[in-house]
């Protein structure tokens, strides 16, 4: 019988022993080598643990210029990230998070770091799923397994004008890789303005075989009616005109269903009162309910709003084996 090799965690084989080496990067322990934890020395005249000594907190996170790379994490050998933990200040749509596999020249990942984490308005909103747990103090949480066979590289590029505090924790195993293992991909695409009756590409240009394991959206949102009727169609290995899976409704994909409306009382005509209710679940979430004129006041008194969903396809995974498109239609009431 084959050795468990520690991957696919679960409640079900926790008690099942593995060889797989534990192992954790930090700026406390940049290269994540064992025993190499907490041994920066304090400055003498800037640290807050200058009088605590080595071994105090002396280096908790890492400062990123505008206009750096800056590496997290070089790992060789075959393994797996298992999560990831990082609270990112400055704008996060201008810091980029890239993940690469195996020595390739381009990324698998690429993807601002709010976004990955299911954030995309540079505003903290609780998200409470299986893959990514985003808590507060925008404490950004990953719990996608990453496995890789020769190598990972992950790196942060500050886009912004202003430098960036990253605090940040990978932890990872260092064990066997089943051949039947895919790598995990996550890329990044924005349209603004979407055109009217245009439909929005969620995922495109793949190839080969694999599996789609969930999208986030973040929705601008430039009128008072209801804006969420597109449907979500999946083109499956050679689909052209004709999806061959093919939702009935956008909050109805994300698992919600009518407008995400709950009752909430009566008019004053006695009809029912209704009103959007968010939520965070382990598999979709709808979320991050905000007015423009939060963010920027020059909005005050317009429709306009920015809201946020998940859907992770963690037990329905949609499989492909050669090609794989995925759309939404923009598409709503007019008001």
């Amino acid at each position: 019988m084959a050795s468990f090799n520690g991957l696919g965690m679960h409640l079900g084989n926790l008690p099942i022993l593995s060889k797989a080496e534990s192992r954790s990067i930090s700026p406390e322990n940049p290269t994540g080598e064992k025993g190499k934890g907490a041994m920066a020395s304090p400055d003498p005249v800037k640290s807050p643990a200058r009088k605590l000594g080595r071994g105090w907190k002396v280096s908790p996170y890492i400062a990123i210029e505008p206009g750096e790379v800056k590496a997290l994490a070089d790992i060789a050998g075959a393994g797996a990230i298992a999560q990831i933990w990082m609270t990112p200040t400055g704008l996060w749509r201008s810091s980029i998070l890239r993940i690469y596999w195996d020595d390739s020249p381009t990324p698998s990942v690429e993807c601002p770091v709010g976004d990955f984490f299911a954030c995309g308005w540079n505003r903290y909103a609780q998200v409470s799923s299986l893959a990514v747990c985003v808590n507060p103090g925008s404490a950004f949480n990953c719990y996608w397994e990453m496995p890789f066979r020769k190598r990972c590289r992950i790196t942060m590029t500050n886009t912004a004008e202003t430098a960036m505090i990253l605090y940040y924790q990978i932890n990872y195993s260092l064990t066997e890789v089943t051949n039947d293992a895919a790598y995990f991909h996550a890329q990044f695409r924005r349209v603004n303005p979407l055109q009217y009756k245009d439909v929005y590409t969620i995922l495109d240009g793949v190839t080969g075989r694999g599996q789609f394991v969930g999208t986030y959206l973040a929705w601008g949102v430039h009128n008072n009616g209801w804006w969420g009727e597109g449907e979500v169609k999946f083109y499956v290995d050679g689909d052209t005109l004709n999806p061959t899976i093919n939702g009935t409704g956008e909050e109805d994909y994300f698992l919600g269903s009518y407008s995400y409306l709950r009752p909430a009382g009566k008019l004053p005509n006695g009809d029912p009162k209704l009103a959007e209710e968010t939520f965070s679940s382990l598999y979709s979430g709808f979320y991050s309910v905000m007015p423009l004129e939060e963010m920027d006041p020059a909005y005050r008194g317009t429709a306009e709003r920015r809201l946020g969903e998940y859907r992770w396809h963690i037990v329905d995974p949609i499989r492909f084996d050669r090609d794989l498109k995925v759309t939404i239609q923009a598409l709503g009431w007019k008001a």
